[in-house]
């Protein structure tokens, strides 16, 4: 395109010095050539600022990007080894010298090699690929088999954890074949920058980006073929996993099953006995041996089904039972309690239970039952009017004591009610058999719900306990004490409050007993002779003393 402006340019000057007539005409053609050339100078300015521009745009995204910043170590080695190379070389040649200056320079470059060996240390994985252990897939752990429900939970973690590796390196593979994608154009925008204007510098950077995206290039077929084979071994492994699980439930739906089958059957075993049985001892015996035969199956079941060999199992405990009992015994032993509290329904929170420890005595309501303890909170009772003298504490009680130190329930069962005794002590000549029937009477009127809820009760507790002596109306027994006849009152009372219903009763049974002239209460005396005349000796006494005189 040059050449042919120059030519033109110099046939307009020939025919200008031929014919003088036409020199405005070849002016304005010499000017509109220059024209031509500027406008076509800043077409290619302008081309040459939109590459750069493009250029710089794909460089913005580029300055961040992991796998070139790991590519750079990729360089880094190559370098840092061809220059331990070298100096390995002279090393050699600098040993077969003699002379202090070569081995000085032995010496330093001894020291060199061992720093270039360490800086190869820091990056060697960047040794035969240029992003390092990327290229490797994470490794496929091998999972736990699943033997039991809880083991389930695991697989699926694992399952997780596989599907998450996949995807990483799926992303890997992406994040590749976008990289390569804008190397690629970035090297068609540097080629044809090239072309408008060629330099050094830009040939250079034009070969190193062919590199780049050559060495790119063979890590994306790397990867490709790695992420298929790694997709399908992952899949496989998820697959197997997944095979597990469905037998463990299954396996689990069957015991279950199993177990609900045989309380089904336990349940309409004890529902049919009952008939026969009407709650008696028999039926109390039964309904215990019932009981033990449907935990002893159910067990057995869960065991067989779990545990391939019962042995390792008793071995087990056996080291197990050895340890608790050599150390941690009180603290394993309350967790036993707590075992032993909640299978067995002793104690729940709300009862009122007493305990007795070393002469101690606490009487209050549970608050709460934990893994290693049982809190009460005293009240008002009679335990702590005559024994405690104080109330309101909480107690912290271990679970353990319940196989060693005395625990009373008062509301155990649901049995809400408790017997409490008055005892008034009446003179040897007063009607006792009035004061009887006049107590038993307070007692009847104060104590009629209690007792016809008692009633109710005990009825309840039949089919859980053998009850024999199950009597609720009130009883008064009469007994000879050394200062006179005491009558005792025994009566039913709610276990929340009876000192309340006591503190009524006593006094009206003492005012009613006060009330009748044939019976009068009976109280420790004791006589005081005040009399100031003295008494006459005895003859023989005074005989006696008659003789000592003389």
């Amino acid at each position: 395109m040059k050449n042919l402006i120059l030519m033109f340019l110099f046939c307009s000057q020939l025919l200008l010095a031929q014919s003088p007539a036409t020199a405005t005409n070849e002016e304005a053609a010499t000017q509109q050539v220059q024209e031509t050339l500027s406008q076509e100078e800043l077409d290619k300015r302008a081309k040459i600022q939109e590459l750069k521009l493009q250029i710089n745009e794909i460089r913005l995204k580029l300055e961040d990007n992991i796998l070139l910043k790991r590519y750079s170590n990729y360089i880094a080695y190559r370098q840092i080894s061809d220059e331990l190379f070298r100096l390995e070389e002279a090393y050699k040649q600098y040993e077969t010298k003699k002379g202090e200056k070569y081995k000085e320079l032995e010496y330093q470059t001894s020291n060199k090699i061992r720093i270039k060996k360490n800086e190869l240390e820091l990056i060697a994985e960047y040794k035969d690929s240029p992003i390092g252990n990327l290229i490797n897939p994470p490794e496929i752990q091998k999972s736990e088999p699943v033997t039991n429900p809880f083991g389930i939970i695991n697989a699926y973690s694992d399952i997780k954890k596989l599907e998450n590796n996949k995807v990483r390196f799926k992303k890997l593979y992406e994040d590749i074949e976008e990289l390569t994608e804008l190397l690629e154009k970035k090297i068609f925008l540097n080629l044809e920058l090239y072309e408008i204007e060629p330099t050094e510098a830009l040939q250079l950077r034009i070969n190193f980006l062919m590199q780049q995206k050559k060495d790119f290039n063979m890590v994306l077929e790397i990867v490709s073929t790695t992420n298929n084979v790694y997709s399908r071994k992952i899949e496989q492994v998820i697959l197997e996993i997944q095979s597990q699980i469905s037998n463990q439930v299954e396996k689990s739906v069957k015991i279950f099953m199993t177990v609900f089958v045989l309380l089904i059957a336990s349940f309409l075993i004890k529902l049919t006995l009952k008939r026969y049985f009407f709650q008696n001892e028999n039926y109390y015996m039964v309904n215990k041996i019932i009981n033990f035969v449907i935990v002893f199956l159910v067990i057995m079941v869960v065991l067989f089904s779990y545990i391939d060999n019962v042995s390792y199992l008793v071995t087990i405990l056996g080291f197990a039972s050895a340890g608790i009992a050599i150390a941690l015994k009180d603290w394993f032993m309350s967790i036993f309690g707590w075992m032993v509290i909640v299978t067995s329904g002793s104690i729940h929170v709300g009862d009122r239970i007493k305990v007795q420890r070393d002469g101690i005595q606490a009487v209050g309501d549970v608050l709460d039952i934990s893994l290693f303890k049982i809190t009460i909170r005293e009240d008002i009772t009679l335990t702590s009017y005559t024994t405690n003298r104080r109330t309101g504490r909480i107690f912290f009680i271990p679970n353990n004591y319940i196989f060693s130190e005395l625990i009373a329930n008062y509301t155990h069962a649901d049995l809400r009610t408790v017997w409490d005794g008055i005892d008034i002590t009446i003179t040897f000549d007063s009607n006792y058999k009035k004061a009887q029937h006049i107590a038993k009477e307070i007692l009847k009127q104060y104590s009629k719900g209690y007792t016809d809820i008692t009633r109710k009760q005990l009825s309840k507790m039949r089919s859980k306990y053998s009850l024999r002596a199950t009597g609720v109306e009130p009883r008064v027994y009469t007994f000879v004490e050394p200062y006179g006849i005491v009558i005792s009152s025994w009566y039913l009372t709610n276990s929340y409050a009876a000192l309340a219903l006591r503190s009524t009763m006593s006094p009206e049974i003492l005012e009613a007993f006060m009330k009748e002239d044939d019976i009068h209460i009976a109280y420790p005396t004791q006589s005081i002779n005040l009399q100031s005349t003295p008494r006459e000796m005895p003859k023989d006494l005074q005989q006696e003393s008659h003789y000592g005189k003389a």
